[in-house]
C-alpha cells in the first residue's frame, strides 16, 4: 500500500509524529508526493512546510532531527503514522511535543530500562550499575538473588514499606542481569503474552 496523494488537498496529506520508544505524540505536519519519497530515502522526516512553501526536513536548522523507524499508512490511504527517534524536542518553541507534553513513556521501566542500557554502554566511574557490568555476569546474578532472598524475607512481615522497597531492589537488579543477558523487557513481556493466549 502507497499513499494516494490524489485523496488530499492540494496534494498534501496528514503525517502524525509518534515517538516509537514513548508513544507519545510529537506533532502534525503534511507531506506531498516528494516530501515522502525524500523521508524514506534518507530516514529523516520531511514535510512540505505550508508557511513556506517547500520541502522542509525537520531539524535542519535546530538539528533536532526526527529519525524515522516506521511508516504506517491509515486504511484510507491517505494518512501517515510516522514512528520516529527524535533527536531533542519536536517543537519550535523547545517543548518536548507540539501539544506541550512532557515526551516521557507512561511506563517508567522502559525509561529505567534505556537508562541501565547507557550505564553498560557508557560506564560511568561514580555509577552503581556500571560497576556491576563491570563485576560481571556472576556478581549481577549473585545480586539478583540476594535482593530475591530479602525481598521474600519481607514478605513474611507486615511492613509494607520495607517490601516495597525490596521489591524495587530486586526489579532493579533484575533489569540489569536482563540487560548484561542482552535481553530485553520486551523479550520477557512477548513471552508472556504468548503464554496468555493458550
Amino acid at each position: 500500500m502507497k499513499p494516494n496523494f490524489n485523496k488530499s488537498v492540494d496534494g498534501l496529506i496528514p503525517v502524525i509524529i509518534q515517538d516509537n520508544n514513548t508513544n507519545i505524540i510529537l506533532m502534525l505536519g503534511y507531506m506531498n508526493q516528494q516530501a515522502y519519497d525524500k523521508t524514506q530515502k534518507e530516514k529523516y522526516v520531511t514535510f512540505f512546510s505550508r508557511s513556506k512553501n517547500r520541502l522542509w526536513t525537520k531539524g535542519e536548522e535546530s538539528k533536532n532531527f526526527l529519525n524515522v523507524n516506521s511508516i504506517l499508512l491509515d486504511c484510507d490511504e491517505d494518512t501517515l503514522l510516522i514512528k520516529v527517534t527524535p533527536e531533542g524536542p519536536a517543537c519550535h518553541t523547545g517543548a518536548d511535543t507540539c501539544f506541550n507534553e512532557k515526551n516521557r513513556s507512561a511506563n517508567f521501566l522502559n525509561e529505567l530500562e534505556k537508562i541501565i542500557s547507557n550505564r553498560k554502554d557508557d560506564p560511568q566511574n561514580d555509577s552503581y550499575t556500571s560497576s556491576l557490568f563491570k563485576k560481571g555476569i556472576n556478581k549481577i546474578a549473585q545480586k539478583v538473588g540476594e535482593e530475591a532472598i530479602e525481598l521474600v524475607i519481607e514478605s513474611k512481615d507486615d511492613n509494607k514499606e520495607l517490601f516495597v522497597n525490596e521489591a524495587a531492589d530486586l526489579l532493579y537488579h533484575y533489569l540489569i542481569l536482563l540487560r548484561a543477558k542482552d535481553i530485553s523487557l520486551k523479550d520477557v513481556t512477548t513471552i508472556l503474552e504468548e503464554r496468555n493466549k493458550r
